[in-house]
């Protein structure tokens, strides 16, 4: 079967694509502390990372493998960025600065769920009212689309918090509470 030649490429791009995969998503794990299925992923993907890098090396004359093998790298740092963003691990913090204090924006987004506090501001254009908004990444667009809805304008910062401790949202984290199993 590994003779024919269009098999083989095709063999190596597919290995290297699942390999490439498991990397990204192992690096993601380990940068979000989670040691234990970061070192299970990591034993899959050597096996794939030899395996692949064997078929290659034994057929070194045929560029195509090598192609195919590159080829295969760079869509697996896709396709790994892709699953990674379906499976959203971990939290983010957005900060919101918005002019328009007339609407309720911190009470519509706690009443959803969302960890908010906020606080009068002053901008160069006047005053504001500033926002810090923690919620689980998987929610992180339709937050994004609540905010725009009440205020179009808005300015928006997002960043993933290194370390969160205390305050009701994570008790309310812990315990299964929050966005009424929503996904």
């Amino acid at each position: 079967m590994l003779e024919n030649s269009f098999i083989m490429v095709a063999i190596i791009l597919i290995i290297n694509i699942v390999y490439v995969s498991f990397f990204t998503i192992r690096m993601i794990l380990t940068l979000k502390g989670q040691r234990y299925m970061a070192a299970a992923i990591s034993t899959v993907e050597v096996v794939i990372y030899v395996v692949g890098l064997g078929l290659v090396l034994d057929n070194l004359n045929q560029i195509q493998n090598l192609v195919a093998y590159a080829v295969g790298y760079g869509l697996g740092v896709i396709v790994g960025m892709k699953i990674e963003d379906k499976l959203a691990l971990g939290y983010i913090t957005v900060n919101v600065i918005t002019k328009e204090y007339d609407r309720d924006l911190p009470k519509v987004l706690r009443s959803q769920g969302y960890g908010v506090t906020s606080w009068a501001a002053n901008g160069l254009e006047g005053d504001r009212m500033a926002l810090q908004i923690l919620t689980p990444r998987k929610f992180e667009l339709k937050l994004y689309q609540q905010i725009k809805e009440q205020d179009p304008k808005a300015f928006i910062i997002a960043y993933e918090p290194k370390t969160i401790h205390g305050g009701f949202w994570v008790k309310n984290v812990r315990r299964g509470k929050l966005f009424n199993g929503q996904r």
